[in-house]
C-alpha cells in the first residue's frame, strides 16, 4: 500500500521537483555539509581542470534526499560542461543508452539515477563505454548480423544509488571514485533551512530553524519539505512569520513527532513490539502484517530508525531496541503487551 510521506526522501511530485530546483545549490562553495566528500571532490575536480580531461566516474550512494543529484549537477557547473540525465528503469533498451552516448560531447556527464536498476543487457552495453569510450553495436540479426564499433567523446558517468549492494561488481569496478552520502546532523540541516528561507523570503527564528532540523530525519529533502509546510500553516494561521510555536503547531498536525518519526515509522516499531515481542522478525512478515511493499519498508522506514538506533538488522531478522521502547513510553519485557493501536 503506497501512500505519501511527508517525511520521505524521494521526491512525491512533479511541482515539487521544481520547487526543489529553485532551492539548489550551483556551486560546490553553496553546498552546505558532508565536508570530507566536497574536499575530495574539489581535488579531483581542479585536477581534471588543470589537466583538462574529463573527470573519472562517480558513484553517490546512500538514502534518498541527501543530494546526490545536487552534487551531479554541481560537478557539471564546476567543470564547466553539459549533464544529461536519466535513470536505470528508463533504459530498456540498448538503443535508448546509444542515443544518449553518441550525443555527449567531450567532458559532458551522464547521469544515471537509480543505477542498481539496469537491465543486464544495458550494463554490459555500458561496461566498453566506461573503459574504452567505445560502443559495439549490432546491426541485422543471424548471418547478417554485422558489429559496428563507435567511438565516443571522453565522458563522465555519474551514478547514483540507494542500494549500493544490488551493484554487480563489474559495474562497481569500473568506477574510479566512491562517494557514500551520509545523513546530516541537525545543525546542517538548521544551515540549509536558513539558507532556503531566505531564497524563499520567509523569516524564520532561530530556535524554529531548529526544530524543524531536528524533526527532519537527517535529510535537506525533508528539511525543505517541512519548512514548506510550516509556511503554509502559518501563512494561514498567524502573520507569516515562523516562530518556535507556530513550528511545533505545524509539525504536530503532520503528525511528526519531536525526532521525525511518523505514524508508519511507529505503526512499524509497534507492530514488532506487539506481534513479535520486540523481534527478530523477517521483513517479509513485516510487510504483510503492516500490508506495505517490502521495498518501502528497506528503503524508506528503515535507513534512518536504524541510524537512530532503534531497529537493528540480526540474521534472524528485526529487532526494536531498547531505545524506541522508552520513546514509545512502553516496556518491552511485559508479560501482557499493552494494545498500542
Amino acid at each position: 500500500m503506497t501512500r505519501e510521506r511527508i517525511i520521505s526522501g524521494e521526491i512525491i511530485s512533479p511541482e515539487e521537483e521544481s520547487f526543489i530546483l529553485s532551492l539548489r545549490p550551483k556551486q560546490l562553495n553553496e553546498y552546505i555539509g558532508q565536508k570530507k566528500l566536497k574536499d575530495k571532490l574539489r581535488v579531483s575536480i581542479e585536477a581534471a581542470r588543470r589537466r583538462q580531461e574529463a573527470c573519472e566516474h562517480i558513484l553517490f550512494y546512500g538514502p534518498p534526499g541527501l543530494g546526490k543529484t545536487t552534487l551531479a549537477h554541481i560537478i557539471a557547473n564546476e567543470m564547466k560542461t553539459r549533464l544529461v540525465a536519466t535513470s536505470g528503469p528508463s533504459l530498456s533498451r540498448t538503443g535508448d543508452l546509444m542515443g544518449i552516448l553518441t550525443n555527449l560531447g567531450d567532458g559532458d556527464i551522464l547521469f544515471i539515477d537509480e543505477i542498481h536498476r539496469l537491465s543486464p543487457t544495458i550494463e554490459e552495453f555500458i561496461y566498453p563505454a566506461m573503459e574504452d569510450f567505445k560502443v559495439d553495436f549490432v546491426v541485422d540479426k543471424g548471418a547478417f548480423a554485422k558489429v559496428i564499433n563507435i567511438p565516443l567523446k571522453r565522458f563522465t558517468l555519474i551514478g547514483a544509488t540507494t542500494r549500493a549492494g544490488l551493484l554487480s561488481p563489474p559495474l562497481r569496478d569500473r568506477f574510479g571514485l566512491y562517494y557514500h552520502i551520509d545523513f546530516y546532523p541537525p545543525e546542517e540541516l538548521k544551515e540549509i533551512l536558513t539558507r532556503s528561507a531566505k531564497l524563499l523570503e520567509v523569516q524564520i527564528t532561530d530556535e524554529a530553524a531548529s526544530e524543524i532540523s531536528r524533526r527532519a530525519r537527517g535529510t535537506p529533502r525533508v528539511a525543505n519539505r517541512l519548512l514548506r509546510r510550516v509556511r503554509d500553516f502559518v501563512t494561514v494561521k498567524a502573520d507569516g512569520k515562523i516562530d518556535i510555536d507556530l513550528a511545533r503547531k505545524a509539525l504536530d498536525a503532520e503528525g511528526i513527532d519531536n525526532i521525525g518519526l511518523d505514524n508508519l515509522d511507529r505503526k512499524l516499531l509497534k507492530v514488532i513490539i506487539d506481534y513479535y515481542k520486540g523481534g527478530p522478525v523477517g521483513i517479509e512478515a513485516l510487510g504483510a502484517t503492516l500490508n506495505e511493499e517490502i521495498d518501502t519498508l528497506v528503503d524508506m522506514v528503515e535507513p534512518y530508525l536504524l541510524k537512530i538506533g532503534f531497529l537493528q538488522r540480526t540474521r534472524r531478522g528485526r529487532m526494536v531496541s531498547n531505545e524506541a521502547c522508552r520513546h514509545l513510553g512502553v516496556k518491552l519485557n511485559q508479560k501482557d503487551q499493552p494494545n498500542l493501536f
